[in-house]
């Protein structure tokens, strides 16, 4: 009788499941997920033994899904306790809460771009009336001070933000000073269209380390067509702007983002070009959102998600070309769910957050005091619909305005984890729920995701992705984890 037992004896065939979930992603192919967002690409017929427990033969495949905790001896707790481990540190952003604080200096703004989502002013409008006063400025910064984050970054935003820089300024400063007595990380960012840049605020975005956010929607036709000025210089003006930054400050201290109009769907390859001729190193393929002037203007009609997504692959191709090129250019949302993927970290990105990032990732303070869960729900006030205002300034404390009964519950039904539809969706641990988005379009917090756009245009983006990433070439697939960000 042999002292040891056929090799056969040994094969781990008997295991138990760990939370996943399965869709369908390309070719009849389909993706795998567990609870942290580490996949597997399988076959259905491999997915089936899974779930019902049958011998698994490839041994190779078997040991990834034990290492990516799909599945365990159901004896030893470690794998479930690295599980929780990588959960604990995937949700780590909650325990910060809001950490992005959006100040609006200024609703007066020279351009009339027509999909704005903002109610903007005129550039002649009263400034009494339409620029954030010290009054609001002060308590505004002992809101942001308020959150329990140790780390915060301060956005300033308009109409142009610069047409009230001297409120710009006063908020910098104080909060610098804040930050250092406090134990505080600020971060400063100015997100204009540069119009008003000019050698003072030059030297103070060098002074404070302050980033800028500009708009830059193509070559010159196209981006003066989607952004005008009356004085018709505002492309000029833009340029004009980042050189200024990039040769005084420095090259990673500016950075530019487009919106998609119906005019730019057959310029993808300009677009990127240009952002190439000016040495930016980064590009945010953004589609219109349904907020304000875009609704209605008619903008947010003039294609569909189908449409968007085709444009985001096309010109997604041609970046990676770039890049092989020897250029690096960097596609900021892939990048942002790239990092989902492909790492344990989640940059906080507001829009793709679960429960919402709508308050809890970020929070907005309109000129006049108004507080806002999000951006979008500031556009949603212009149109008349208050549902997600917090508060005012002079009339609510922190706590006040973060424990309203309605935002309380849009936060409750945005944990999609319990979403019908989302909750056993492959693809959850890389998306988030957008209740404003939802509620602007379908007049629910929730919505009915089979109907979503928000939806629809994350699918298409995640399948695209991990498609790339598990049957292109080798040089992709480097240059894709490259933008994987910690």
């Amino acid at each position: 009788m042999s002292k040891f037992q056929s090799a056969e004896s040994y094969s781990n065939d008997k295991y138990k499941l760990l939370p996943i979930r399965f869709s369908e992603a390309y070719d009849n192919k389909y993706i795998v997920t567990n609870m942290v967002g580490e996949y597997e690409i399988l076959d259905f017929d491999i997915i089936n033994r899974l779930v019902n427990n049958d011998v698994i033969h490839d041994k190779n495949l078997l040991g990834r899904l034990y290492s990516k905790h799909f599945i365990y001896d159901g004896t030893d707790h470690t794998a479930l306790k690295l599980l929780g481990l990588k959960y604990r540190s995937k949700i780590s952003r909650l325990k910060e809460f809001t950490s992005l604080h959006m100040v609006v200096v200024s609703l007066r703004c020279d351009y009339t771009c027509s999909y704005c989502q903002v109610s903007r002013q005129g550039l002649k409008a009263d400034f009494d009336k339409y620029d954030m006063s010290i009054k609001t400025a002060d308590k505004v910064i002992d809101l942001i001070f308020s959150s329990p984050s140790k780390g915060i970054k301060v956005e300033f935003q308009g109409g142009e933000s610069l047409l009230n820089f001297k409120i710009i300024k006063y908020i910098t400063e104080i909060c610098h000073l804040r930050g250092i007595q406090e134990n505080r990380n600020v971060q400063f960012v100015i997100a204009t269209n540069l119009s008003m840049l000019d050698d003072e605020i030059i030297n103070f975005i060098k002074k404070y380390n302050i980033y800028v956010s500009t708009s830059l929607d193509g070559p010159r036709s196209l981006h003066d067509r989607n952004r005008p000025k009356p004085e018709n210089d505002g492309y000029d003006l833009t340029i004009k702007g980042i050189k200024n930054i990039q040769e005084n400050v420095s090259l990673s201290q500016v950075t530019a983002l487009m919106t998609t109009t119906g005019r730019s769907l057959d310029y993808g390859i300009e677009i990127v070009d240009e952002y190439i001729k000016n040495d930016l190193s980064a590009i945010f393929l953004r589609p219109l959102s349904p907020y304000g002037f875009a609704i209605t203007k008619k903008q947010i009609n003039q294609y569909d998600t189908d449409r968007w997504l085709e444009f985001f692959k096309n010109t997604l191709d041609y970046i990676i070309n770039i890049n092989k090129n020897g250029y690096n250019l960097m596609e900021q949302y892939s990048s942002l769910i790239l990092t989902k993927i492909l790492s344990p970290k989640d940059l906080g990105y507001v829009d793709l957050q679960s429960p919402s990032g709508a308050m809890i990732g970020g929070i907005i303070y309109d000129y006049d005091g108004s507080v806002y869960a999000s951006d979008e729900a500031r556009m949603q006030a212009a149109m008349g619909n208050f549902k997600f205002k917090l508060g005012h300034v002079d009339e609510n404390s922190y706590e006040e305005m973060i424990g309203g009964e309605f935002i309380l519950d849009a936060i409750d039904k945005s944990m999609s984890v319990s979403v019908p539809s989302c909750t056993s969706c492959a693809f959850l641990p890389y998306c988030g729920s957008d209740p404003v988005y939802h509620f602007a379009t379908q007049n629910n917090v929730v919505g009915n995701k089979q109907i979503s756009g928000y939806c629809k245009k994350n699918m298409g983006v995640f399948k695209h992705l991990i498609n790339l990433l598990e049957n292109s070439d080798e040089e992709t697939k480097r240059i894709l984890q490259s933008w994987v960000r910690y």
